[in-house]
């Protein structure tokens, strides 16, 4: 196998078990602390996010020779632009669509997910082809 398709599946798997724990936040911020689902959304991903950073840095992303925190901030800029994404579709999914949150999520996530695999490997961490 070679080494983006690995680095592929190693993504996957961070992004995978930290969604996860996004829906978790997502599903304990509105149905036990009764937080609006916009707030609760954009608080999840939030978490979700920077953990997502911490694990891709370590575990997928390993070659940048981008410093942590300036590869931090260009992560949570992409991600602000996962957020709009993500809270306007959701609004638009429940709104307009009248689904329900839950499944509105996983179907956005997958919607976002790639765009945010793509720009943190070609423009954040840098290492693609490497």
């Amino acid at each position: 196998m070679n080494k983006g398709m690995i680095r592929f599946l190693k993504y996957s798997s961070v992004g995978v078990s930290t969604f996860l724990f996004d829906l978790f936040l997502l599903y304990f911020f509105i149905d036990f602390l009764k937080i609006y689902y916009v707030y609760a959304t954009a608080t999840a991903f939030g978490i979700a996010v920077s953990i997502n950073y911490v694990l891709s840095r370590r575990f997928v992303f390993h070659g940048t020779l981008r410093s942590a925190h300036a590869g931090y901030g260009i992560f949570i800029l992409i991600a602000l632009v996962g957020l709009g994404a993500v809270t306007g579709l959701m609004v638009f999914f429940v709104e307009v669509l009248h689904m329900n949150y839950f499944p509105s999520r996983i179907i956005i996530a997958g919607m976002v997910g790639m765009w945010n695999y793509l720009m943190n490997l070609y423009v954040n961490f840098k290492v693609a082809g490497k």
